[in-house]
């Protein structure tokens, strides 16, 4: 019985392995379609008794204006096109804020952020960011940053059904996302802290704030050279 539990398990993680490095392959050239938390979503909404609300179009890096792609840089990844998945530093400083009780944005950089987005649900557990950082390992090693950029503009959230970087354009601003200003691209990255709260445009007091901050680190980013 023992023997047979093992052998299983052997199976099962093998199954594992090769589906999830071939679904990783697959999508270095894919466009994906949705994701586990778009789903989890159009449950929410039909729990609620709400009509779904579901807006993405995927489009290519070329046709998101560079704005977004600092914008994002400078809002929640600084380091994102010199590290190699991990940030230890921003990890380390998170977790000696939160615990002295401070409530600090997460450390996670784009690359896990994109990783958990695609291939794995929502919450906190220690499984889950295990997973996350084998894939996250996986996407870096296998899409590389231009790849993990595309991705995790098409398919965050970015709105109240509001899903990559095209439909936020249009939703926020009634323009591609090929055409946002500065200004326009750091009030979409100001949001995602929580983009079903907050509002990239007519926004509180905070989010012109975030604006701001986001702005000025943005001057400091050169020219993006994936």
């Amino acid at each position: 019985m023992i023997r047979k539990i093992f052998r299983w398990i052997w199976k099962a993680m093998l199954w594992f392995f090769g589906l999830s490095i071939l679904s990783v392959i697959l999508f270095k050239w894919v466009p994906i379609p949705f994701t586990p938390l778009m789903v989890t979503r159009i449950i929410e909404f039909k729990l609620d008794g709400n009509d779904a609300i579901y807006s993405h179009k995927w489009v290519p890096l070329e046709q998101i204006s560079p704005n977004l792609q600092k914008a994002v840089i400078a809002s929640e990844d600084g380091n994102f096109l010199k590290h190699s998945g991990f940030d230890f530093k921003a990890m380390q400083k998170a977790f000696k804020n939160n615990s002295k009780g401070r409530k600090l944005k997460g450390g996670s950089t784009i690359s896990q952020q994109t990783a958990k987005n695609v291939f794995l649900w929502q919450g906190r557990s220690y499984v889950r960011k295990g997973l996350e950082a084998y894939f996250t390992v996986l996407i870096e090693l296998i899409w590389g940053k231009e790849r993990i950029m595309e991705v995790y503009l098409n398919s965050i959230e970015m709105g109240n059904g509001v899903y990559g970087a095209q439909e936020a354009a249009k939703h926020w601003y009634r323009k591609p996302a090929a055409d946002l200003t500065r200004r326009e691209a750091a009030g979409i990255a100001a949001i995602l802290p929580n983009p079903r709260k907050y509002k990239a445009t007519n926004s509180s007091s905070y989010i012109e704030r975030r604006k701001d901050k986001i702005m000025r680190v943005m001057r400091h980013i050169g020219k993006i050279d994936y």
